[in-house]
C-alpha cells in the first residue's frame, strides 16, 4: 500500500486506529492488521469481498468479532476517501 512508508516511526510502538486496526512493523511486515493478531485488513475484506457475511466469517473465525470486521471496512473507506494518514493511524 502506498502508506507503508510512513509506518517506520522511531520508537516502533503500534498505532491504533479505534482500538481494533494496529499497525506494528513486527507484525505482518507492517500491514495493518486486527488487535494486532495475525490477521492483516486485507484478509478480512477480501473475505467480505468474497460474499461471506459477517455470521459466516465469525463462525468460521471465532478469534474475530463483528467490531473487527466494522472497523475493517471503516479503514478501507478512510483508506480511500483522500483523508490524511495522521487521521487514520
Amino acid at each position: 500500500m502506498v502508506f507503508v512508508a510512513s509506518l517506520f516511526y522511531s520508537n516502533f510502538e503500534q498505532m491504533e486506529t479505534n482500538n481494533r486496526i494496529t499497525i506494528n512493523p513486527f507484525i505482518c511486515h507492517g500491514k495493518p492488521t486486527i488487535r494486532g493478531m495475525r490477521w492483516p485488513v486485507e484478509v478480512v475484506l477480501d473475505l467480505l469481498a468474497s460474499g461471506m457475511s459477517f455470521d459466516e466469517i465469525i463462525h468460521d473465525h471465532p478469534e474475530l468479532e463483528k467490531a473487527d470486521l466494522v472497523a475493517a471496512l471503516e479503514f478501507a473507506r478512510k483508506t480511500v476517501s483522500g483523508s490524511a494518514l495522521s487521521s487514520i493511524a
